[in-house]
């Protein structure tokens, strides 16, 4: 049989008050960041502390739904903290993703520094620049700093905007999802008064939200238009490279060669991070080591008094004497450290002590022997600058060394790739673009992601970009002015959290904030001079990707707030009469729900209260299920959920209506075909152990009268008999309600069971402006052609019914 569907026109209804934020400062909540329904909830919760039965209108109080399977503290995520031998192989995973940028710099940074031979004195200015750029942007900046401002673990300019959001009052959230997202804020008198004066300013300024957010948004698209160009460039210079071997070979060949290899590359994408980093760090690691023993030998062989570069005043000599070309060429300086960007939003994979392992220990003073090495050569040959790692490798390694930097070059942009998995798991994280099908690979480490999606364009874009420049000179010129974006936003964005999140003084950091703030503004001037030549490409991709996302989180926004109206307890929509019958309440046309014979199953995929296709279907076709359960969804970041944790079934305020959380890991099915049963067996195990439960008993329910209390004041072997009296009935009463409950319930799942999914329609409401109405079809157009298909669902499709409605937006 097909589905049935029904559709069904929204109607404007009236939105229930709720308490405002002043309300509960001034009822004793303290400065905090206020979720409006747990407010409204904690009232509920006090007045229905009492209830046991389920019973509605008792005394002078108003049963409300129950909830406390809702929210658990083991909802939210918390970060993965590894050691010992987990954490050594995490290490040496991380040198096989991370380093591949950083790590294959030495092959260009000289020659794109340069235009001509260098003197003697403008080599060690460029050496003292290079060395110190490492320590201070990458090691000091973002190894001993930066990467401390990870959002439980994942890390990223987005990652810590979302922190900040979680401190400070920035950003509003998807009322689906507060239960998995832990809302923390300090006390005002925590802060200092400069931080906390900042604190209030940033959060009554609609411009400096909407700045923060923009920024954020900008990192992600910047680090993810370095993923299409990045790929294209590393692989493109390392076929160039076979030049070296045969220099009558053909550009189209090199083109040719480096697309199947683009293709190769994101084919092996799906294997998981895990066996790609473990398949990629020996190429790296035996790079990284042929780069520290070259550098080494020559260090010891040509000149050893390259090594006063360490001296940063020879640096600042060099930029003073060359004025504005010095400047211009911090172009090629940055290259030295671009990936370093990639390193931080790759931090959800493989966790901070992992990398900060894998750069103190190995990668970093590599690095810096490297382009050590490499400047003692060019000091007795100046020529040498234009390909210095291949001119300058000892006699007899020359082909292994151009086999391990092939390989080293190809593998080099999996950082970027891995980064932008993750950046693209963080913003769909909060709405800032549809959900997609997101892959965990490890069962170990639970961060490490893939995105088939994704990685199908990437794949497309890279290979595009190879073919469309063509050559190594015209994808550098597009190369870096993201990167210094990107770098600098990080810096903003984790001075904030210091003073939000780690309440350090304003004072303290902004001296810190200046240094690291005035090397990324000299950098990114520099790289800026590149826009006209190239680099225009990169900003404007992004420009347009950060617009898509900033369309999509505009459009959830605006359907947020067209479904607050039904964002409410059942008993806002429903209330149960003294016959036991259950009709509307009056805003609604107060009629008496008619009883469809079976078990209703109503789905929600996040919920925090009544599902909304659970309103549409009794307030407009005035009708119920016989017995419903609301069925909610919790997904949680970790690989699977113990059975007796994973089931949360819990009663509401209408009679014969459930609520049951499932909460899965990724590694769990929990849409299956015998999803019904199963329901049926977790309401059933609820009923017998709510019940057996020791309970307070009303004497009135039990058929024991005021008369006989009163007896049992008047002698003590009257009380002995009225409280056997009193616990005998109360025994019956208990196995009779269990009884008739657990009837009613499997009556219904014998009859029929319907499997009941709302598809709501999105309609703009007239009056909008036609600038808003682009932007909103826009939205409606992407939301349509994302959401998931009901047919995914692995139930009997001959019992779903699928209610279509439509809400204005």
């Amino acid at each position: 049989r097909d589905m049935a569907t029904i559709r069904i026109a929204e109607t404007v209804h009236p939105l229930r008050p709720t308490r405002s934020a002043t309300d509960a400062i001034t009822s004793g909540i303290d400065d905090g960041i206020y979720n409006m329904r747990s407010i409204s909830r904690s009232s509920t919760r006090e007045r229905s502390r009492d209830r046991w039965t389920g019973r509605v209108g008792t005394g002078d109080k108003e049963a409300e739904d129950d909830d406390p399977g809702l929210r658990q503290t083991a909802d939210f995520k918390h970060k993965q903290v590894f050691s010992g031998k987990l954490l050594l192989w995490l290490s040496y995973q991380s040198i096989g993703v991370i380093y591949g940028d950083i790590g294959t710099s030495p092959l260009y940074v000289y020659s794109s520094t340069f235009k001509a031979a260098p003197s003697y004195e403008d080599l060690i200015g460029a050496l003292s620049i290079i060395l110190w750029s490492l320590t201070m942007m990458v090691t000091v900046k973002y190894i001993l700093v930066i990467l401390y401002a990870d959002n439980d673990g994942e890390g990223g300019t987005f990652s810590t905007y979302s922190l900040l959001s979680r401190y400070v009052n920035i950003t509003n959230r998807d009322p689906r999802e507060a239960s998995l997202v832990e809302m923390r804020r300090h006390l005002s008198g925590d802060l200092e008064r400069a931080g906390r004066q900042m604190r209030q300013g940033l959060e009554k300024s609609k411009w400096a939200k909407a700045l923060l957010k923009t920024i954020g948004v900008l990192a992600v698209s910047m680090v993810m238009s370095d993923g299409v160009l990045t790929p294209a460039q590393s692989v493109l210079g390392a076929v160039q490279g076979l030049e070296v071997v045969a220099p009558g070979i053909k550009n189209g060949t090199v083109v040719g060669v480096t697309a199947a290899i683009l293709i190769l590359l994101f084919l092996i994408q799906p294997l998981g991070t895990t066996k790609i980093a473990t398949t990629f760090a020996p190429i790296v690691i035996t790079w990284l080591a042929f780069n520290a023993c070259f550098g080494i030998y020559n260090l010891a062989k040509f000149d050893d008094s390259v090594l006063k570069a360490f001296n940063p005043a020879y640096g600042f000599e060099y930029l003073i004497r060359h004025k504005t070309e010095g400047w211009k060429s911090l172009g090629g300086v940055l290259l030295a450290f671009t990936g370093v960007e990639a390193l931080f939003a790759d931090l959800g994979a493989f966790s901070r002590k992992a990398i900060q392992i894998s750069w103190l220990c190995y990668t970093f003073p590599c690095l810096l022997l490297a382009y050590i090495g490499q400047a003692a050569y060019i000091s007795v040959h100046p020529e040498a600058y234009s390909n210095p790692f291949f001119k300058s490798v000892p006699p007899g390694t020359l082909y292994p060394s151009l086999i391990i930097a092939i390989l080293a070059a190809i593998v080099a942009s999996q950082a970027i790739i891995t980064a932008t998995f993750q950046l693209l798991a963080q913003i769909m994280k909060l709405s800032y673009f549809p959900q997609i099908k997101v892959v965990h690979t490890s069962k170990t480490f639970h961060g490490q992601l893939y995105v088939p999606l994704v990685n199908w364009l990437l794949m497309i874009g890279t290979v595009l970009v190879a073919v469309i420049y063509n050559n190594t000179t015209s994808l550098g010129n597009a190369y870096g002015v993201c990167v210094m974006f990107v770098t600098f936003f990080d810096t903003c964005m984790v001075s904030l959290a210091a003073m939000f999140v780690w309440r350090i003084s304003p004072y303290w950091i902004f001296l810190p904030w200046l240094t690291i703030a005035c090397l990324d503004g000299t950098y990114l001037s520099s790289a800026l001079v590149k826009v006209p030549d190239g680099a225009w490409f990169t900003i404007t991709l992004s420009a347009i990707l950060a617009s898509l996302f900033i369309l999509w989180r505009f459009g959830k926004e605006q359907q947020w707030a067209s479904e607050a109206a039904e964002r409410f307890p059942t008993t806002h929509f429903v209330k149960k009469q003294d016959d036991g019958s259950v009709k509307l309440v009056p805003r609604y046309g107060g009629g008496t729900l008619s009883t469809i014979k079976g078990l209703g199953i109503f789905f929600d995929k996040a919920g925090e209260t009544t599902p909304i296709v659970f309103s549409q279907f009794a307030i407009k076709l005035v009708a119920a299920p016989e017995v419903m359960v609301f069925f909610h969804l919790r997904p949680l970041e970790t690989p699977s959920v113990p059975a007796e944790a994973r089931y949360s079934v819990s009663r509401l305020a209408i009679p014969n209506c459930y609520r049951l959380i499932v909460r899965h890991g990724y590694m769990d099915e929990v849409i299956t075909p015998d999803l019904a049963p199963l329901i049926h067996q977790q309401v059933r195990n609820f009923i017998i152990l709510r019940q057996a439960a020791p309970q307070p008993l009303h004497l009135a329910d039990a058929g024991v009268d005021d008369k006989s209390n009163d007896a049992s004041e008047q002698t003590a072997s009257g009380a002995d008999v009225a409280d056997e009296k009193v616990d005998s009935a109360e025994t019956r009463f208990k196995e009779n309600k269990i009884a008739a409950e657990l009837a009613k319930l499997d009556e219904a799942f014998n009859l029929q069971v319907l499997y009941i999914i709302g598809k709501e329609q999105m309609k703009i409401k007239a009056g909008n402006g036609w600038f808003r109405k682009i932007l909103l079809y826009v939205f409606l157009w992407l939301r349509d052609n994302t959401r998931t298909k009901i047919a995914n669902l692995s139930v009997p499709t001959d019992r779903v019914i699928e209610v279509g409605f439509v809400k204005d937006i």
